[in-house]
C-alpha cells in the first residue's frame, strides 16, 4: 500500500476504510472485510455513531492475529460540542474507549464550529457559538495536550479553510498536520491543495465518489452525479476499471489521501483495488476540466438563522 509521510517519518496509507454512514450492524463485518482485503486505515468519529461496533470488530481484528496494532492507522474527531480546551481529553478518552483503543493514529477538529455545551447538533442558531466566544486557537490548545498525553501520535483538522489552518497556526506550538475536506473532480480545490503542500500539511479527501447515500436532508434537488459522469465513465471504460476506482486513483495521483465508505465486501475489495493501475496525463487533463466548485457537503447545517456563520463565511469564500 502505498504511503504519505509525516514529518516524523510516521507514514499514513493513502486508501482508507471510511465509515460515515455505515450503520451499526454494518460496520463490524465491513471493518473485518476491509482489513482482511488490505486495507490498514480506517477512518472514524463519534458522530457517526458506530465507533463503539468498530471498536467490537478491532479487538476481534487483534485478538484473532489478523494484524498487530501497529500495523493499523486510525483517524477520529472531535465533535463540536467539546470544543472547549478543558474537554478536548475527556471526548477523546470516550472515542478510545469505544474504540478499545490506548491510542489514535491521528485526531481531527471535526469542523470549525463550536456548540453550546449539551448540543449534539443545533435546531437553531444560538446553539452555535461565535469564533470570538470559542476561539479555534482554544480548541487546538487541548488537541495540543492530546498528542503530548500520547494519546493521538498526530493532530489536524477537518473542513477548515486556509484562513482558519492559519488562524490556528498564529497560536500554535504544534502546526495541524492535515486536514480532511470534501474532494473530488466537481470540487478539486487546487488553491488548497497547492498551500497544503507548500506548508507540509497533508490533505484527505472525503466524499470522493460523491456521497450518494447522505440523508436526504442533506441533498439537493439534481444534485450531478459523479459515478454516473460521462468523462469519468469513458476512462474507466478505456482502463477496464469502475468509475469508483478511477475517481479513487484520481484522488490519489494528486497526492492526497482517500477514504472511500462502503459496507458491502465487494465494493470493499473492489476500492482497495483501484491502485492497480496508472490513469495517463491526458486522462488527468480530462478530469481536471471538470471542476465546478459544487460541494455535496456545504456545510448549511452550520448557517441557520442567528448562527455566526453563512456558508460563505465558513469556507471564506465570497
Amino acid at each position: 500500500m502505498k504511503t504519505l509521510v509525516f514529518k516524523n517519518n510516521d507514514t499514513m496509507p493513502v486508501v482508507g476504510l471510511g465509515t460515515w454512514k455505515s450503520e451499526p450492524g454494518d460496520v463490524y463485518q465491513a471493518v473485518i472485510d476491509a482489513v482482511e482485503a488490505g486495507y490498514r486505515h480506517i477512518d472514524c468519529a463519534p458522530i457517526y455513531g458506530n465507533e463503539r461496533e468498530i471498536g467490537l470488530a478491532l479487538d476481534h481484528i487483534f485478538s484473532a492475529g489478523i494484524v498487530h496494532r501497529h500495523e493499523l492507522f486510525i483517524t477520529s474527531k472531535l465533535w463540536n460540542n467539546a470544543h472547549r480546551a478543558d474537554q478536548v481529553l475527556p471526548a477523546l478518552k470516550s472515542t478510545l474507549a469505544d474504540l478499545q483503543l490506548d491510542y489514535l493514529d491521528l485526531y481531527l477538529v471535526h469542523w470549525p464550529v463550536a456548540l453550546r455545551n449539551g448540543v449534539v447538533f443545533p435546531d437553531k442558531g444560538e446553539d452555535i457559538l461565535s469564533p470570538d466566544e470559542l476561539p479555534l486557537s482554544e480548541t487546538w490548545l487541548g488537541m495540543e495536550q492530546a498528542q503530548k498525553h500520547g494519546l493521538a501520535r498526530h493532530i489536524g483538522v477537518s473542513n477548515f479553510s486556509i484562513e482558519k489552518i492559519k488562524k490556528v497556526i498564529n497560536k500554535a506550538t504544534i502546526k495541524p498536520e492535515l486536514n480532511q475536506i470534501e474532494l473530488h473532480p466537481y470540487l478539486q480545490q487546487e488553491k488548497m491543495l497547492n498551500w497544503c503542500r507548500e506548508n507540509d500539511i497533508l490533505l484527505t479527501a472525503y466524499a470522493p465518489l460523491g456521497s450518494r447515500d447522505r440523508h436526504p436532508s442533506m441533498k439537493g434537488d439534481n444534485e450531478p452525479s459523479l459515478l454516473e459522469n460521462p468523462v469519468i465513465k469513458n476512462i474507466a471504460d478505456s482502463q477496464g476499471m469502475t468509475t469508483a476506482q478511477v475517481l479513487i486513483n484520481w484522488a490519489v495521483a494528486r497526492g492526497t489521501i482517500v477514504i472511500p465508505k462502503s459496507v458491502h465486501k465487494d465494493r470493499i475489495i473492489e476500492n482497495f483495488k483501484a491502485l492497480d493501475f496508472e490513469l495517463s496525463a491526458d486522462e488527468m487533463e480530462k478530469i481536471a476540466q471538470l471542476d465546478r466548485h459544487f460541494r455535496y457537503v456545504n456545510g448549511s447545517f452550520w448557517a441557520l438563522e442567528g448562527s455566526p456563520y453563512s456558508i460563505q463565511s465558513l469556507w471564506d469564500e465570497k
